[in-house]
């Protein structure tokens, strides 16, 4: 900031000196050129003002130079505008230069040729006719009055001194005089007509005129003449004449006396005759210093013209600076914004137009500049709208796609990866149909998307809808799961189609479950009805035919009687267990130990209670959680039988001992529960059970009711158990299943 400070200062230093400089020097040569004018003042005053003029120049010379080594020392450094300011100066240095050189070329030669010919042959000559001319003309002029008035002084030669002045007033209009006296021998004044009359003391005639009168009988004398450098000389000229009167009487003491007429000159005649005098006078004194001359006017010329060209190249330094200027601003500023720097832009203050674009540029930057924070602004609350939205996504518990119109996938959600089961991230820019497991799921969907697209009746839908059930197979376990859909298509913008869909698994085995209860309650109710009498009316029977029936009939009909016993007891327990499982109560959930709760179920299926044994392991870690005991404890021998029920199954006809059925409780620190696992070595889940394992009726015993792990399921939600059926495989070979319950402690529970 200080360095341009200095600069601006040096800058302003050095353009007010300039001007002051400038200014000495023209006003030094207008005194230069006003001398030359004047002869005596020119010489007096040619020497110091030549000089003073020669220092001024050097002075400027030396102004120029150093802005020429400015500019040279600028352009070495390679500074931006430096070119463009060089360029600029020569322009306006040549363009001053050329004029002044062709005017002092031609001035040059038209001041020589001028002065020689000023003193030409012919026009001394015509000069010098031209003086006597004009003093012949006043002579003849002189002549002429004093005849006239020596033919007027006859008039008052017979009359007395007191009667002349009424004949002098007749005379002086006779002659057109201004003033006419009578003058005594003595030399007073006898009578006068005119100016004279007014005067106290006339003009008197010397005793010499008067004697040179009487000898020559008239005298004339011109006066007025003399001061020539007077402008009212012409207005003074006038011709005296003195002549003497003549008197006819003859006598000794007859006075003489004079007669003075004074007329005056012709303006025009005397304007002239002092003009052809001057001029030759100026012409003799000019012809005497010609030499002297010629080199006043070609030192002033040379004088003149190095001021002027000096003056110039310094003029067009300053002002194409001045010129310049704004455009390195707007230059630098171009410059800056190309490169992307959109900060405040200089501007000038001046009134011209190159400073109001200087000012309108910096407008447009700072318009510029509030433009990209406004987009930067708008892009940064479309990144967080962006960013919201990519959250949404990502939270949503339903599956979001984005397709083209071919089928390939766009952009996917973490909730399509967690329904379809498959990385759909992975397979972005792909077809949805690559993705192993969903072929048959992209080519239904690309079907309703062109269906529902070419339809050009859509009754007022922006989207089509329609349920889907998958098959996804993992071939590292060789389970196969069922997923039921329901999916939502609709186009979106730029030929783009949005695909959202809901995993309604859950939903439609809580619908089954339902629909099962309500068929358990109905059909407890309308079978457990006749149960009783049919067992009754059996055993009545053969009490009443008993010993009555021949020994075979006897034994067919005891053996149709238990036959018909058992079928209505096992008719019974299934009737029971629809009952439980419709009729099951709310869970009266309080604080509970599952570890207790499982080791006081395991002494019912010691070694000397089952061929299957049990084996458990519990973690003391475990906190206690939130539970029902009555509905855990139902649980955990549903699980138990059905896991013996299984290896049993699985080892029937083997040799050797069973594998123990294995129940474990674990506490999970990163997920904060307590996980119920009982695993079984049977035969696992066939893949068309293992997903509808937990729904009423489905089950792989010969003679099971499935409903126990219905049972399982429907206490599970009850208490806001995570449940999870799966076979346990080694090397790609089931090794039975395992079924899991993971509990939240009551702490959480509470709160």
């Amino acid at each position: 900031m200080s360095a341009q400070r200095q600069s601006h200062a040096v800058r302003w230093t050095v353009g007010v000196g300039a001007a002051i400089m400038t200014a000495i020097g023209l006003v030094l040569l207008f005194l230069l050129t006003l001398a030359t004018n004047n002869r005596a003042l020119y010489e007096r005053n040619y020497a110091w003002l030549f000089g003073v003029n020669v220092l001024v120049a050097l002075l400027l010379l030396a102004v120029l130079a150093w802005m020429a080594v400015r500019l040279a020392l600028r352009l070495r450094r390679g500074r931006f505008g430096s070119r463009l300011l060089v360029k600029l100066a020569a322009i306006f240095a040549v363009v001053g230069l050329m004029p002044g050189l062709l005017i002092y070329v031609v001035s040059y030669q038209f001041v020589t040729r001028s002065i020689e010919s000023w003193f030409d042959v012919k026009v001394e000559g015509a000069l010098s006719a031209g003086v006597n001319l004009a003093r012949v003309s006043l002579d003849s002029l002189a002549d002429d009055m004093a005849a006239k008035t020596r033919s007027a002084s006859t008039q008052v030669a017979q009359v007395p001194d007191a009667a002349a002045g009424l004949v002098l007033e007749h005379i002086r209009d006779q002659l057109g005089a201004s003033d006419v006296v009578l003058w005594n021998a003595a030399g007073q004044a006898v009578a006068s007509a005119g100016q004279s009359r007014f005067s106290l003391n006339p003009e008197r005639p010397g005793a010499g005129l008067l004697r040179t009168v009487r000898e020559q009988r008239a005298v004339t004398q011109i006066e007025g003449l003399d001061d020539i450098a007077d402008p009212a000389a012409t207005q003074n000229a006038r011709v005296k004449v003195l002549a003497l009167v003549s008197n006819p009487s003859v006598g000794l003491l007859t006075e003489p006396r004079y007669l003075q007429a004074t007329l005056p000159l012709p303006a025009a005649l005397v304007a002239n005759a002092i003009a052809v005098q001057e001029a030759n006078r100026e012409y003799q004194e000019r012809a005497l210093a010609r030499g002297g001359l010629r080199r006043m006017y070609v030192g002033t010329l040379t004088l003149s013209l190095f001021l002027a060209v000096f003056g110039a190249v310094l003029l067009a330094v300053l002002l194409g600076n001045q010129l310049v200027r704004p455009l390195l601003v707007l230059a630098d500023g171009v410059r800056q914004v190309a490169a992307g720097d959109l900060s405040r832009k200089a501007a000038l203050q001046g009134k011209d137009e190159l400073g109001g674009l200087t000012r309108d540029f910096a407008s447009m930057t700072q318009q510029l500049a509030d433009a990209r924070q406004a987009v930067e602004k708008s892009m940064g609350e479309v990144d967080a709208a962006r960013a919201n939205l990519q959250t949404i996504l990502d939270n949503l518990t339903a599956g979001v796609i984005v397709l083209d119109a071919q089928g390939v996938i766009r952009s996917s959600n973490p909730g399509a990866t967690r329904i379809l089961r498959a990385p759909m991230a992975a397979y972005e820019g792909r077809p949805l149909a690559e993705v192993p497991g969903l072929a048959a799921f992209a080519a239904a969907v690309q079907g309703h998307f062109d269906a529902f697209l070419g339809d050009s009746e859509r009754h007022g839908l922006d989207h089509w809808q329609q349920p889907f059930e998958l098959h996804a197979t993992e071939s590292g376990v060789g389970q196969q799961h069922a997923t039921s859909l329901v999916a939502r298509g609709a186009e979106l913008p730029g030929a783009t189609r949005l695909l959202v869909f809901d995993d309604i698994s859950e939903i439609v085995s809580a619908q089954r479950a339902q629909a099962w209860g309500e068929v358990a309650r109905r059909l407890a109710h309308e079978i457990k009805n006749p149960l009783t009498p049919i067992q009754l009316s059996a055993e009545r029977l053969e009490m009443k035919l008993e010993g009555k029936l021949p020994g075979p009939e006897q034994a067919v009909l005891a053996k149709s009687v238990k036959t018909i016993v058992e079928q209505v007891d096992a008719m019974k327990r299934l009737v029971n267990e629809f009952r439980d499982y419709a009729r099951l109560p709310a869970a009266e959930l309080h604080p509970l130990d599952l570890n207790a709760l499982v080791a006081d179920v395991l002494h019912l299926y010691g070694e000397e209670n089952a061929t299957v044994p049990v084996q458990a392991e519990l973690d003391p870690r475990c906190p206690r959680i939130a539970g029902d005991a009555q509905q855990l404890r139902q649980v955990v021998h549903n699980l138990l039988q059905n896991a013996q029920d299984s290896t049993e199954q699985a080892r029937a006809g083997g040799s050797g001992s069973m594998p123990p059925v294995r129940i474990s409780t674990r506490w999970s620190e990163s997920s904060r529960r307590v996980r119920l696992t009982v695993a079984d070595s049977g035969g696992g889940f066939p893949a068309h059970i293992l997903q509808r394992a937990f729904e009423p009726y489905v089950t792989t015993k010969p003679r099971g009711t499935g409903l126990g792990l219905a049972v399982v399921k429907k206490i599970a939600d009850e208490h806001g158990a995570r449940i999870e059926l799966s076979n346990r495989s080694e090397d790609g070979a089931v090794q039975g299943a395992q079924v899991s319950l993971s509990f939240a402690p009551k702490s959480a529970v509470a709160s």
